[in-house]
This record gives C-alpha cells, structure tokens and sequence, in this order.
C-alpha cells in the first residue's frame, strides 16, 4: 500500500518572478518536479458542473496547474480523501501514481496544465474505484 495521502500528493510551489511588465513563472524536470516530463496536455472549455478525471493511474505521475481560472482536485488513496483547490498559477498539485483523482468545478474559462510522467497508454488508467480500492489495499 501506497503512503498516505499526505505523504504523497501535495502543492509544489513554483517560481514567481514579479516583473511590472508581468510575471512569469517555469517549471524544471529534475528540479521542480520528482519526475522526467513525457506527455503535457491541457483541459479547458469544461461546461458547468462538468467534471474531469475520475480515475488512477497505474504508472503515471502528474503535476496539475491551474493556469487560469481555478477548479478543484478530489484526490483518493483507497483510504482516505482530501480536496485541493486550485487557483494560482504558480502552484502544482504533484500526483503520485495509484491515486484516484477527479478534477471538478471548474469557473469560467479556466485552463488546466497537466504534465506527465509517461505517454499516453490507455492500460494505464483504471477508471473503476472498486476495482482500484480493491487492487491497492491487496
């Protein structure tokens, strides 16, 4: 069994550079992020009360920004749940592999930024809570 929730999952700030012309922020594999960045895919245009998610991943690691807008991370470890909001673009919530997670109320023209720790590979997801609490409490 994975650690907790507590022990795994948690907001990485990242830099802020404060420019009166407008800030920027970066993030680095190796340095902001515990993992070498392979697939980065964004969310964005989710209709109200639309979520996103809902599901593990058996391999894969994720750091989730809230570029613009804000929404909310559900996250699950088969034991316990804990909710992070998201909303400032210079904060990442890390997910750790074998962690359920639903991304859900989303505001008005909020963009999600996820980049991950591998390709896209459909036998990587587990998209049945049953069936994930059942394997990770094994």
């Amino acid at each position: 069994m994975n650690k907790s929730i507590k022990a795994n999952c948690g907001i990485i700030e990242l830099p802020k550079i404060i420019d009166e012309r407008g800030n920027l922020t970066f993030i680095e594999e190796g340095n902001h992020i515990p993992f070498e960045i392979k697939r980065t895919y964004w969310i964005y245009d989710v209709p109200g009360g639309e979520f996103r998610g809902s599901h593990a991943f058996k391999e894969t690691e994720e750091l989730i920004v809230a570029l613009s807008g804000s929404f909310d991370i559900v996250l699950n470890d088969g034991k316990e749940e804990k909710k992070y909001t998201l909303n400032r673009s210079y904060y990442g919530l890390y997910v750790p592999k074998l962690t359920w997670r639903k991304i859900e109320n989303f505001s008005t023209n909020s963009l999600a930024l996820v980049l991950c720790s591998t390709k896209f590979n459909k036998e990587d997801y587990v998209r049945d809570f049953k069936i994930f609490t059942s394997a990770i409490n094994e």
